[in-house]
């Protein structure tokens, strides 16, 4: 497997009208909503929504519908940012070895002093600790930095309105 093999394929934007964006920007603000609730706010019949639904989710705009959950609440209250450095970009592969590590949140490949970006949720520092030895365990990983949130301000995905 090559670097660029392991890399996923990026697709062009989809084609959303004003109408698809606003329905993403509801759901993104409260998925549990019904057809029937997102209708009114659109002024469209709730299976009208439901076909734009099902398109979002075949087309790949919307990912997943799911709950985000507390990290305190959920016995993972701290948060940190883990910059990794790696020995060359063939190492990209190894990183998918990272996502077996349930307190790894996201993986990012990155440009800059790293090479990649890790956002991961554990119990403390002693959690950190044991899961910063476990990425140095890993062959081609170089050296890490990690940066604690002291407290998050705002978390959320991408904006669908223009």
């Amino acid at each position: 497997m090559t670097p660029e093999t392991a890399l996923p394929k990026r697709k062009p934007p989809a084609a959303l009208d004003a109408t698809d964006r606003k329905l993403l920007a509801l759901l993104a603000e409260d998925a549990t909503r019904t057809y029937a609730e997102l209708g009114r706010l659109l002024h469209l019949s709730a299976p009208a929504v439901h076909e734009r639904a099902k398109r979002l989710k075949q087309d790949g705009v919307v990912k997943a519908t799911v709950a985000t959950l507390d990290g305190a609440s959920v016995g993972r209250p701290l948060l940190a940012f883990v910059h990794v450095d790696t020995s060359s970009w063939a190492v990209t592969r190894q990183l998918l070895q990272l996502t077996e590590f349930a307190d790894v949140e996201e993986i990012h490949t990155v440009t800059g002093e790293s090479a990649m970006l890790l956002k991961v949720r554990t119990r403390d520092t002693q959690t950190l600790e044991h899961l910063l030895e476990r990425i140095h365990s890993i062959e081609g990983f170089t050296g890490t930095r990690s940066y604690i949130a002291l407290t998050t301000y705002l978390e959320r995905g991408p904006s669908p309105l223009v």
